[in-house]
């Protein structure tokens, strides 16, 4: 037997604010390390995003100090803006809706050329069923440090999750992940330095 919210005690409402409040607090978990982690290494970052509107740019300029190794981002939402700001080759952006691993990957190591950094990330993707998706919520994202590739993912949502919700999880999933390269890109520096 699934028992609902108000037969626990707890209101839909409730559950929903205490979801809220433990969302802000892996976020603010998650700031705290990549900020600390990119200003002990003398390392910068920008994004290229559509998908999430500027919610990646916003997470970076929350973080302490974000001004010393976050060098801004592009929220490039239309195919001519993926084209004339991120040098995305046109007819493949037209031929998939501006949607795939190639274009993720394309839009991060671009914007890092266009910025000058060593670690950047891109994203784009669907925050509502559309046609061009089969009705399904999806994104791309890539990472990139220092020129390369270094993880290119696919996310799937289910396909009724509301678009802030959607963008909010991809936000949140993407700088998990950067945390995680992170936490590996550590690893590799400590080796080297014994």
């Amino acid at each position: 037997m699934i028992l609902k919210p108000s037969r626990i005690g707890v209101s839909s409402e409730e559950l929903s604010v205490r979801s809220l409040i433990n969302f802000i607090i892996e976020l603010q978990n998650l700031f705290d390390y990549i900020g600390k982690y990119l200003l002990s290494v003398d390392e910068t970052i920008t994004v290229a995003e559509s998908v999430t509107s500027g919610f990646l740019q916003f997470s970076f300029s929350q973080m302490k100090e974000a001004s010393k190794f976050f060098k801004g981002g592009v929220t490039a939402y239309t195919l001519d803006e993926k084209v004339s700001l991120l040098n995305v080759d046109e007819a493949e952006a037209s031929a998939c809706d501006c949607v795939s691993p190639h274009i993720s990957e394309t839009m991060a190591l671009n914007v890092s050329k266009l910025f000058k950094t060593d670690w950047s990330i891109a994203v784009t993707g669907y925050a509502t069923p559309v046609p061009e998706s089969k009705q399904r919520l999806f994104a791309y994202f890539s990472i990139v440090y220092k020129g390369r590739v270094i993880l290119s993912e696919k996310l799937d949502l289910h396909s009724r999750t509301k678009q802030v919700n959607a963008q909010l999880y991809y936000t949140e999933f993407i700088l998990g992940c950067f945390k995680l390269e992170l936490d590996k890109h550590a690893e590799k520096r400590s080796e080297s330095m014994n």
